[in-house]
């Protein structure tokens, strides 16, 4: 019997006149890692921003356990709340320390108290292995660190689904290991997991199954096996012929 905590039908967005997702349908079950690759522009981030309403879809649904996200009369930030997002960027807040960034949607948002809400951010970024860093600002944490404490506040709110949209790309390369690793242990635990990457090594051993994204449409999918091994379809195999051939060089 399916576990799926999400499942998305026939999804699909546009941009003005233009369509960036074409009927994409997928359910991620619980403790599944699903890793999405692709070239640039293929939909993945849109995809994955549409899953908590970053983006809102033009037609078809988005459902997270037994919520359909992007119904009418969805309360869309408790709907939310089961959804933790780490993006690109970090957007830490400048002015406030590794815990305080931490801390903060815990107060705001769950409305903890503030002894609870510290306990939280100390517990979250031990886990992620800053507790030495707690009381630096983000200027004092290299890029790596910053994206560690994005991770931590949004495991903070003990969200059922993480969604990862190319964390690691810009970070300098020695630094992406550690982000990774942090991942990796999330994986290990059973976190549900949507991961946006072109780490070829992350996905190829942490996840589940790899879905691989071109022009909006999901073209393959399958075990990081089935797909990195022996792929089926064309642009899948021109897409990963091309990886090996840059990482050669």
């Amino acid at each position: 019997m399916s576990q799926a905590i999400v499942k998305i039908k026939d999804l699909k967005k546009t941009f003005g006149k233009e369509e960036v997702l074409h009927s994409i349908n997928l359910e991620v079950e619980k403790g599944e890692v699903v890793c999405v690759l692709g070239p640039s522009g293929s939909g993945k981030s849109t995809m994955l921003r549409c899953i908590n309403l970053l983006e809102v879809p033009t037609s078809g649904e988005v459902w997270v356990n037994d919520t359909q996200i992007n119904a009418k009369g969805t309360d869309i930030n408790k709907a939310r709340e089961q959804l933790g997002m780490v993006f690109q960027q970090f957007n830490l807040f400048p002015h406030k320390t590794a815990q305080g960034n931490v801390e903060l949607a815990l107060r705001k948002v769950r409305k903890l108290p503030k002894e609870v809400a510290q306990s939280i951010a100390v517990e979250q970024l031990t886990r992620v292995g800053l507790a030495d860093r707690a009381d630096y600002y983000p200027s004092q944490l290299s890029g790596g660190q910053q994206q560690r404490v994005a991770i931590a506040r949004a495991l903070a709110m003990e969200p059922t689904v993480m969604l990862f949209d190319e964390v690691t790309s810009s970070l300098d390369p020695e630094l992406v290991r550690d982000v990774l690793n942090v991942m990796r242990d999330l994986a290990c635990g059973g976190m549900t997991m949507i991961v946006v990457t072109h780490e070829m090594g992350f996905a190829r051993d942490v996840s589940d199954r790899v879905v691989f994204m071109d022009g909006g449409l999901i073209v393959e999918e399958g075990s990081p096996e089935e797909i990195f091994e022996n792929p089926q379809n064309e642009r899948t195999k021109d897409f990963l012929g091309h990886l090996k051939i840059a990482a050669e060089e």
